[in-house]
């Protein structure tokens, strides 16, 4: 059986090493010396001065709405995982869609001023599959408007735009340390940002607290466990490694559907892109459920991500977003991990080219 991802998982006696380090402490939460150990060489890594890490990739962007007292309505984008939608409407504030660019996947920023209200405080992008986001742009508008912005960046660990890590943009920044997503912690996440909020956004993470005894204001429970913490620390020496394993897959996919109709997401300019998934839009919707099935019937599995469109979320309110409704329906992200066979990369790939053959 081939899953559209696959957990990479660092030799066992490695990770044991670093929970015996949790073991002997007797330590296991409340930031012990593992997450702090974690923060500081992902810091170093990623080349970022503040982050957060977290629990899970969700919490971060909740925390961020509330710390930085957003209210009324958050652009977004429709063409996202449901967290992105849901952490906006969970904190009390209205998600307000605008449509995304047919090539990049990102928000589209020539859209985003059309949008603005009153009722604005902040804009919510994503960098789709670790594609950035028009930054130069969005940014200036959010100054022109005195509006927040938070990247939601769950994708995008590695990813670096115009010599800087990704997170370094916008008032806050978040990604997910996912079991499926390239760098992980089994469940994890982190925020960035800069060092006047990290103080506030540490806060919030951890009940409120300010100090070990007095509290600063209102807080929930997202702090990172030593277990998870030990996962990272175990992954994180083997990163190079994974990424050129990914690079070697996606080019292979790239050269056998060169022949076929259809369209690879395009990297924006400037960036250094991580390889984090395969996503190819196929002709139309008939034809990538029926690839889909194909592949299913072959012990092989992709993902229709993202799917549906988020406007079409039952607790939001509709609007139409054709590009991101259309391109939610195209969609198919491929397998794709470091050892992925290459029998079948030619085999998906040789089912998509027949798939659209038969149906065009």
């Amino acid at each position: 059986m081939i899953q559209v991802t696959k957990t990479f998982l660092p030799p066992q006696e490695e990770y044991n090493a670093q929970l015996k380090r949790a073991w002997d402490a007797g330590w296991i939460t409340n930031r012990g010396s593992l997450v702090q150990e974690l923060e500081e060489k992902l810091k170093t890594y990623l080349k970022v001065s503040h982050m957060v890490a977290m629990t899970n990739g969700t919490l971060p962007l909740q925390i961020a709405i509330k710390a930085l007292g957003l209210t009324g309505e958050i652009i977004t984008t429709p063409f996202s995982y449901v967290a992105t939608t849901s952490s906006i409407v969970w904190e009390g504030c209205t998600p307000v869609f605008v449509d995304i660019h047919p090539e990049h996947l990102t928000i589209d920023e020539s859209k985003i001023k059309a949008a603005i209200t009153d009722k604005t405080s902040a804009i919510l992008a994503t960098h789709v599959f670790g594609n950035p986001c028009a930054i130069e742009e969005i940014e200036s508008i959010a100054k022109k408007h005195n509006l927040k912005v938070i990247y939601d960046a769950a994708h995008s660990f590695g990813v670096q735009y115009k010599g800087k890590s990704i997170f370094e943009y916008g008032d806050v920044s978040t990604c997910s340390f996912h079991a499926t997503k390239l760098f992980h912690t089994g469940e994890g996440g982190a925020l960035f940002c800069n060092e006047e909020l990290r103080e506030k956004m540490f806060s919030h993470h951890n009940f409120g607290h300010k100090g070990k005894v007095d509290f600063q204001g209102i807080g929930i429970n997202a702090k990172m466990s030593e277990l998870q913490a030990a996962m990272g620390l175990s992954v994180l020496p083997y990163m190079d490694e994974i990424l050129s394993k990914r690079i070697k897959v996606i080019k292979h996919y790239e050269t056998l559907l060169s022949v076929a109709t259809v369209t690879f997401m395009q990297v924006r300019e400037g960036a250094v892109w991580n390889y984090s998934y395969f996503p190819v839009l196929l002709p139309s919707e008939k034809i990538t459920i029926a690839i889909q099935k194909t592949l299913g019937k072959k012990e092989i599995y992709s993902r229709r991500y993202f799917y549906p469109s988020l406007n079409t979320l039952p607790y939001v309110a509709k609007c139409e977003v054709p590009i991101s409704e259309d391109i939610s329906k195209r969609i198919l992200c491929l397998p794709l991990y470091p050892d992925l066979p290459t029998s079948v990369i030619a085999e998906v790939s040789k089912t998509i080219i027949n798939g659209i053959a038969k149906r065009t």
